[in-house]
């Protein structure tokens, strides 16, 4: 079941890999959260982490104009910023060549 918090677990870990794989050991993935002084190691974890937001020396920064939504069984598609238009969109692709072999039938001459 996924939990709304905050919430907070503290737990022992040897090096960032396996804080990685804790962290992303879970069905869940809305948000994440990483508390360092190195801005190599926040960009690596912010990249590394499945969640669909990472706040990174804060907590529950939000926009309108930033999507908002998780990965894995956190939900599907996103709130928020353009991504949250393609909910009320269908995509359809059209080819068109005005390069014609024959005469078009319905052009008048």
């Amino acid at each position: 079941e996924e939990v709304f918090g905050p919430v907070m677990s503290v737990l022992r870990f040897s090096d960032q890999a396996e804080a990685i794989r804790i962290a992303n050991d879970s069905d869940y993935g809305l948000a994440a959260g990483v508390w360092t002084q190195n801005l190599r190691r926040a960009l690596d974890m912010s990249d590394a982490l499945a969640a669909g937001t990472v706040w990174v020396n804060t907590y529950r920064a939000v926009s309108y104009l930033a999507p908002f939504g998780g990965y894995k069984a956190s939900g599907i598609g996103r709130e928020n910023g353009a991504e949250a238009l393609a909910a009320y969109t269908q995509t359809k692709t059209v080819w068109l060549s005005t390069a014609c072999e024959q005469p078009d039938p319905f052009v008048m001459r």
